[in-house]
């Protein structure tokens, strides 16, 4: 059985739970977009990545192609995952008009074009949305993966998001991260444990003891004002489709060294 993490030094004792290693993320962009339910033309986000994003963002930098389903699916499968709104920025909303061609290129794996598939009825109508984002925003995402010894480990996906096989992206292809993503590793028993370590290596953030909302999983229990929410962010990958429910708490965490 691995240690405890009874205490982490952050004004509370820890949980007691084995220590678990972390990957922790650090998204900071110009832009960045959590995306929610589509409603119409109407492409509204959410405050946290959902688990399929960051999937997603791991498979990127692996340099998996959609059509590798079963990978994407056991990676999600595995992914255990919160995140804290260091940064909370500003809500911003686009309105697009683009005249897409069958022609268009677009840029993915080193020395290989993406480009784009369709009769020729799917390009005579420019393609309108309203979509939203988050300005200037920044959010620390930690992670860990289930059912260790296979051959995709915490080592593989730090290592590709240092060196990538794809440009890296937050939410959208335009929205391209200010610095690298992979912030570093944490030893803690929950997720919300490792949430408020990795707020500590954010040396860079304005002086601000406030709280900081965080989502993490609802296994873990809920704390001070945190509540229950229900999501559907995880995605059928061989469909192409979300589906499922996972169950989170979303609540206030405090910043290691701020007034408890």
């Amino acid at each position: 059985m691995g240690r405890r993490c009874r205490s982490l030094g952050l004004n509370r004792r820890g949980s007691g739970r084995a220590c678990v290693r972390h990957l922790l993320l650090d998204l900071d962009a110009p832009l960045m977009s959590f995306g929610g339910d589509m409603v119409d033309a109407y492409g509204v986000v959410r405050d946290f990545p959902a688990k399929s994003m960051v999937a997603g963002l791991l498979a990127n930098a692996l340099g998996w192609e959609r059509h590798d389903a079963d990978a994407h699916a056991r990676l999600q499968e595995r992914l255990v995952m919160g995140s804290a709104r260091a940064g909370e920025g500003r809500r911003v909303r686009d309105f697009q008009t683009a005249q897409l061609g069958g022609g268009d290129r677009g840029w993915t794996t080193r020395g290989r074009v993406e480009g784009r598939t369709g009769g020729a009825a799917t390009y005579l109508s420019p393609h309108i949305r309203y979509r939203d984002a988050d300005a200037d925003a920044r959010v620390l995402v930690a992670l860990h993966l289930e059912h260790g010894g296979e051959e995709l480990t915490l080592d593989t996906l730090a290592d590709a998001l240092d060196r990538p096989e794809r440009p890296l992206f937050l939410g959208r292809k335009p929205f391209l991260p200010s610095r690298p993503v992979r912030l570093g590793f944490v030893d803690s028993g929950t997720i919300r444990e490792a949430l408020i370590a990795g707020l500590a290596l954010l040396t860079d953030m304005p002086d601000d003891d406030g709280p900081v909302r965080a989502q993490w999983p609802r296994a873990e229990g809920l704390a001070g004002n945190a509540r229950e929410e229900e999501l559907t962010d995880e995605r059928h990958w061989p469909a192409g489709v979300h589906a499922g429910l996972r169950r989170v708490a979303e609540g206030d965490i405090t910043r290691p060294g701020a007034a408890a």
